[in-house]
């Protein structure tokens, strides 16, 4: 078995490109939400004439379906990414635009039937609605306000920016992240014009079995932990490590919601 510091040297030098999690296979694990965001993807996709994947990461999810509209466009903010997708996405025909998580759609009004999106950081609800045509959807899997907050306040614990020693939303940044609630999504939608068709929430287990999973995670995955680095966070990671050979896989829980909107209207 590999010791400490070979676990975190292994966790540090795996690359974040992409939203591909198949390292963590045996490492980590995560319950997956019973709606299966990939099955509706691929029978929405099936149906639409034109559609645009918001933040689609390295296309990974949006590759799945088993048959592309005619007109596939998809954002991406994080330019590794961009290229990851653009490779991913060429045998769908799919489009891939570099767009910052705030910024606009640069698309033309009511040009998609559906528009998707799986974990988005920001999601720009007015853009959402203007690119949709009259009668068309949004499917969105969300990250909900506290997604594993366990590891989070962990990795904090005892340290002078630690949750102790602040109070409110500056004390948890899980609270200012993109994840909101479902009644604040629904809110925020509905003031932009859509209707909600369907509105689901479920918190979801997950377990880290070694360290160098749960470095590999917080450098993927920037907003748990802002600021990480294994230097940083070393004496946590050594308690941590101890507190798995001692007594098995560390748990936390994600937080994940599917919001489903239409535009009113008719296409």
């Amino acid at each position: 078995m590999a010791d400490f510091d070979e676990l975190l040297a292994e966790g540090a030098s795996v690359p974040t490109e992409g939203w591909d999690f198949s390292w963590f296979q045996g490492r980590a694990s995560e319950a997956r939400p019973s709606w299966g965001y990939a099955r509706l993807l691929g029978e929405r996709m099936a149906e639409a004439r034109a559609a645009l994947d918001v933040q689609t990461g390295g296309g990974e999810v949006l590759a799945t379906v088993p048959r592309a509209p005619a007109l596939l466009a998809a954002t991406e903010a994080w330019p590794p990414n961009v290229a990851i997708a653009r490779r991913t996405l060429a045998p769908l025909g799919g489009m891939v635009v570099h767009v910052g998580e705030s910024d606009g759609l640069p698309f033309r009004d009511g040009v998609f039937d559906l528009v998707v999106s799986r974990h988005p950081v920001v999601t720009r609800w007015d853009e959402v609605r203007r690119v949709l045509r009259p009668g068309g959807t949004y499917l969105s899997q969300q990250v909900g306000a506290a997604t594993v907050r366990e590891l989070a306040e962990f990795m904090r614990e005892g340290r002078p920016d630690g949750p102790a020693s602040r109070a409110g939303a500056e004390a948890d940044p899980l609270a200012t992240r993109s994840g909101s609630t479902p009644p604040a999504a629904a809110a925020a939608a509905e003031a932009a014009g859509l209707e909600v068709a369907d509105l689901r929430q479920e918190a979801l287990r997950m377990e880290f079995h070694d360290v160098a999973a749960v470095v590999h995670f917080l450098r993927k995955v920037i907003w748990i932990v802002p600021g990480f680095t294994v230097e940083a966070y070393r004496d946590r990671l050594a308690v941590l490590h101890d507190f798995i050979e001692r007594h098995g896989p560390f748990v936390a829980h994600s937080q994940r919601y599917l919001i489903e909107a239409r535009r009113p209207g008719r296409g």
